[in-house]
């Protein structure tokens, strides 16, 4: 009796103990990176019936939690993001709120039944879901301590206090807390989303939580090559055995020589917008940058401000707009650039303009962009008019 109580029905060593808690948390993110948030928050895969169910099974032993409260949550994050309403933004109430209280922060919202509704339709809506899941919440978190222990004796406690860790230390905290306030930034998404590196093998590819505002229905997080979305391992595992379909990646940019501005290169350009704005960082904003830092050696601001040149205006303060403002005074070339940037923006931010209106400014662009004396500026120009627009990316 003493041997099972101090091992429970597996028995296991104490490195079994470590392996056991890995993958149980492992199956934990999966569930949320799989489940909640690919398949359900935004429809990017589509998991089989058996595994949707046993997701859904194990997020509520974990966590007590059910699919619509989560995607509800999640939805209105990306519905309104940064701005007073964001269920968790650091930008609203804090970083260390975030880290700290992410939980309580999700709790708070979830009593919220407007959210629910509004938020949370398309969710699993069944007899288990509504009499079980829903209605007996502490069952769930209640089975499966009885499971650990008998399972695997008094260690089992432990564990279990591990897996009701997870999901509040990795999702509530360090994504949407650390994924809006550190790290590095591939796109200019309209957020302070971050991509955080080298964890991925921890919480399920959702550091990479910058490339997933830039695209939220991209079931592949990764952009970069050295870039490792585990979630999409997982995804790919699964596909070969038919339990997942993709539905949908983000867009890849298709580039010929460079043509007349019509209808084609207008939609090409919105569709990749976040592609067009990382190029345009990378091609003309950086370049520019290292040759005016060249030749005004003694610019003080001018050595300190390419961090000010890469960030978007929403991760910007007072004081670095005040800088911003007057190094942009100072300096006529990052002044053009910055304000072909702003001119770039505001043509897919308009909204009820016809396509030939568009057609007439995009081109209109293009003509000042080569015509400005800045060879970076005009060699981007001439591959702007070069983009094809492609079918969005859809599988069955």
């Amino acid at each position: 009796m003493i041997e099972f109580l101090n091992h429970g029905v597996l028995q296991l060593s104490f490195w079994g103990y470590v392996a056991i808690s890995v993958v149980f948390v492992q199956i934990s993110m999966m569930g949320v990176t799989l489940y909640l948030h690919r398949d359900q928050a935004h429809r990017s895969i589509a998991l089989h019936p058996v595994l949707r169910h046993f997701f859904r099974l194990w997020i509520w032993l974990t966590s007590g939690m059910v699919t619509r409260t989560w995607v509800a949550i999640h939805r209105k994050h990306h519905a309104m993001v940064e701005r007073e309403g964001d269920p968790h933004s650091p930008q609203v109430f804090g970083l260390r709120r975030v880290l700290l209280e992410g939980s309580e922060l999700y709790r708070i919202e979830a009593e919220k039944e407007d959210t629910l509704e509004k938020y949370g339709r398309g969710t699993p809506d069944d007899w288990v879901e509504r009499r079980v899941y829903a209605r007996h919440s502490s069952l769930g978190i209640y089975t499966l301590l009885c499971l650990d222990i008998v399972l695997l004796g008094l260690p089992g406690i432990t564990v279990f206090a591990i897996q009701m860790l997870a999901m509040p230390v990795f999702a509530a905290g360090i994504i949407n807390g650390l994924g809006h306030a550190k790290g590095y930034r591939n796109f200019e998404s309209d957020d302070t989303s971050t991509n955080l590196v080298p964890i991925a093998v921890i919480i399920g590819g959702e550091e990479l939580h910058n490339n997933h505002h830039a695209f939220p229905t991209a079931a592949k997080f990764s952009a970069r090559w050295w870039e490792f979305d585990i979630g999409w391992m997982y995804i790919t595992v699964l596909r070969a055995f038919g339990c997942c379909k993709v539905r949908r990646l983000a867009p890849v940019p298709k580039i010929t020589k460079p043509r007349s501005v019509d209808v084609e290169t207008v939609k090409a350009v919105l569709q990749n917008r976040m592609h067009v704005l990382r190029d345009y960082r990378r091609k003309v904003v950086l370049p520019v940058f290292r040759r005016e830092k060249r030749v005004h050696r003694d610019n003080e601001l001018l050595r300190r401000a390419r961090k000010l040149l890469v960030m978007g205006p929403v991760v910007m303060d007072d004081r670095a707009r005040a800088r911003l403002t007057r190094l942009l005074d100072d300096n006529a070339a990052l002044r053009t650039v910055h304000e072909f940037r702003q001119q770039l923006l505001a043509l897919w931010e308009q909204a009820n303009v016809s396509n030939d209106r568009l057609v007439a400014q995009l081109r209109e662009w293009c003509n000042q962009a080569e015509a400005s004396g800045i060879e970076a500026l005009h060699d981007f120009s001439a591959n702007l008019r070069g983009y094809l627009p492609q079918p969005v990316t859809q599988f069955a």
